[in-house]
């Protein structure tokens, strides 16, 4: 009973293909999901964003320099001894008596009691030993010559320039997916293309044995086709531990644990047609991430410049002050409440804001310079990534011919063999002529993917790549089951 069981098991599974059990032990992905993975699970980019919170943060602290600060303040003092005020009485005691004599002479009981009463010191305390104070003070700066201004001007500078850099990252991170998916896709391309010879020189070899049989070719013919396919059997092996190297840099790059592989769905692509390369060079002053960034670090410079020189103008604050509880203190020598207007004004302070504002001007001008030299720079390197795009391109056109020709001479000298009018070296030759011509046409879709999200990137227009791909041509023409 068991046994007819496991039979109809191997017998139901026998009606499905091998290929769609293999496609369930695979996670297919492509480009566009590999793009939203990217921007889910990338730590660079995480990491990026985080810089963009910090710098909104510090603009925000900067902005509440335009608030007014309020403190509350307390102490308890005790004093060695307490705060009095001592009067002498003589200076009050002698006016009397020269006021006496003159109008008794010879008075002598009213000036001794006056002598003794001057003698003595009147004393008013004033302040207790211990005294304990808690108040509440609040400060509001209303003109700072132009300090807050500048300083909210550079919080948002800052916000901009974390923006541009998360940007920036983002375009590395998109120009190294599209690098490592499509140096999968064009591993498991390779894989396909080795299988295929392969399969190829398998059945050459196979036809060999069967004709040395029947004495229509010698050994060594035999011979070398059997090792034209244990060599292409090794070539195999080889491309396919390349792939699971492959496999790993993608996963890793997007952050995936899962151990399925990925097959990819995306094929490489070219376009026939893309702009000429001043199109991409106009691009660089507005469009690439490092111009950008320097102008912003330049208009920091400028707002610190200003800030150097509101340091000569005097700042102006309100302030106030209330007192919540006092003991030892009267009120009517220290008020309740106070309020008034102040300012501080730095007279000298040992050149310390013109070395701050030269050194602000410095670093406009090397900004400046910095930026031109940028662009001089960026602008080369369009160059290098234009020139290999038209590389690709010419391959691409050079091998169309090339293709169609290894493929003619493939199905001629199989047919030749067959007949015994050619021998097995010829027809070996021509299958690995038409392996190397389809690895080379897949290269060359894979250098101009790479050079075009590279060219785009230094532009500062990643996001492009999308519909060049969407108006592209695949590699798909280049086997013979698509």
């Amino acid at each position: 009973m068991v046994n007819n069981i496991a039979c109809y098991g191997m017998l139901f599974l026998s009606f499905f293909p091998v290929s769609l059990i293999a496609q369930e032990e695979k996670l297919e992905l492509s480009l566009e999901q590999s793009m939203e993975l990217l921007h889910k699970e990338n730590k660079s980019l995480k990491i990026a964003g985080k810089e963009v919170e910090l710098a909104r943060n510090e603009h925000q602290r900067l902005n509440s320099f335009w608030y007014p600060s309020l403190t509350a303040a307390g102490a308890y003092v005790h004093m060695s001894n307490p705060v009095e005020v001592k009067q002498p009485l003589d200076q009050f005691t002698e006016p009397a008596k020269d006021f006496v004599h003159t109008i008794l002479p010879d008075d002598q009981f009213i000036s001794s009691i006056l002598d003794k009463i001057g003698a003595n010191t009147l004393t008013f305390p004033l302040v207790s030993q211990n005294l304990t104070t808690i108040d509440a003070n609040i400060t509001w700066p209303v003109f700072t010559g132009g300090k807050r201004i500048y300083a909210n001007k550079i919080g948002k500078t800052m916000v901009n320039l974390a923006e541009v850099n998360r940007n920036q990252v983002d375009a590395t991170q998109q120009a190294l997916l599209v690098t490592n998916y499509f140096g999968l896709r064009l591993g498991q391309r390779v894989v396909d293309v080795k299988e295929e010879t392969f399969t190829s020189l398998k059945t050459h070899y196979e036809q060999a044995l069967k004709l040395e049989q029947n004495g229509m070719i010698n050994r060594a013919e035999r011979l070398f086709a059997q090792v034209s396919m244990d060599e292409a059997k090794r070539e195999l092996e080889s491309a396919r531990k390349d792939l699971s190297v492959a496999q790993q840099a993608l996963k890793a790059l997007l952050n995936m644990e899962s151990e399925k592989d990925i097959q990819t769905t995306s094929s490489l692509f070219i376009n026939d047609v893309i702009p000429p390369a001043q199109y991409f060079k106009e691009q660089i002053p507005t469009g690439n991430y490092l111009v950008t960034q320097l102008k912003l670090q330049e208009s920091m410079a400028h707002d610190e410049l200003q800030i150097g020189r509101s340091a000569y103008v005097p700042n102006i604050a309100l302030f106030g002050k209330q007192t919540l509880y006092a003991h030892g203190v009267d009120k009517y020598l220290m008020p309740r409440t106070m309020i008034g207007v102040g300012f501080t004004w730095n007279i000298f302070d040992g050149l310390n804001r013109e070395k701050k504002i030269r050194q602000a001007k410095l670093a406009s001008q090397s900004l400046a310079l910095g930026k031109e030299k940028a662009v001089t720079d960026l602008e080369v390197g369009v160059d290098k990534f234009y020139s290999q795009i038209q590389n690709a391109l010419d391959n691409v056109k050079a091998l169309n011919t090339t293709m169609e020709m290894s493929e003619e001479l493939v199905r001629i000298r199989k047919k030749s063999f067959q007949e015994g009018m050619a021998t097995s070296t010829e027809v070996v030759d021509a299958e690995v002529m038409l392996s190397k011509v389809k690895t080379a046409f897949l290269m060359a879709y894979y250098q101009y993917d790479v050079a075009l999200i590279s060219l785009l990137s230094v532009c500062g227009t990643p996001e492009a790549f999308q519909q060049y791909k969407a108006e592209g041509k695949t590699e798909h023409f280049i086997f013979s089951e698509d």
